[in-house]
Order: structure tokens, then C-alpha cells, then sequence
């Protein structure tokens, strides 16, 4: 079967479930987000194993900081994965990133 392939696979804005979307060779990853005022929140980033480790889950973070830009909002990552990505890749992060707002304990 080989390595799954990202370069063609669209990701899809899902607005009616509040998501980002890409199916690979048959498997669906995903980004919840919420928007809230002038905030896009990452709320949970979902790459199912068979597709880990092949850039999917940043491919999505980089849709959502695109939408969040296109929108003029600030991005609120409550996401773990979002968190570690946007660290990482600080070239990416916008300059509205809002670090201190934490989701609420449950």
C-alpha cells in the first residue's frame, strides 16, 4: 500500500460541525474549532494512527491559522497537538495567537 500521499487531498471546511477535513487514501483526520467573537478556538485535533507522523495533523493547524487570517481572528489553540505545532513552527504562527486562554476545566 505505501505511504499515505498529503500533497492532493483537500482539506474541507465542514462548517456545519465546526471542522476541518481530510481524507486520505479512505481515512479522515479532523479539526474541531469553534469561533467565539473574534476568536477561532483549536479545540481538538484528531490524525488517526494509520496516518501519523506524515504532516496531516499540521497540514490541518496551517488550514485553520489560513481560515483564521482570511477572517481576521485570533487563534486560541487549546489543542495539545495545535500547542506543540505552532511552537515549533513559529514562522507559521500568526501574530494573533492568544497563548493564555486555556480551555475550561471540566
Amino acid at each position: 500500500m505505501g505511504e499515505p500521499t498529503t500533497g492532493d487531498d483537500e482539506i474541507v471546511d465542514d462548517v456545519d460541525h465546526h471542522r476541518l477535513v481530510v481524507q486520505v487514501e479512505g481515512t479522515e483526520a479532523e479539526l474541531v474549532y469553534r469561533r467565539d467573537g473574534g476568536k477561532l478556538v483549536i479545540v481538538h485535533t484528531g490524525v488517526p494512527e494509520a496516518l501519523g507522523g506524515h504532516g496531516v495533523g499540521g497540514r490541518l493547524v496551517a488550514a485553520a491559522l489560513a481560515m483564521a487570517d482570511d477572517e481576521g481572528l485570533t487563534v486560541v489553540p487549546w489543542c495539545p497537538f495545535a500547542r506543540r505545532w505552532l511552537r515549533e513552527h513559529p514562522e507559521a504562527a500568526p501574530a494573533s495567537v492568544d497563548w493564555h486562554t486555556l480551555p475550561p476545566r471540566r
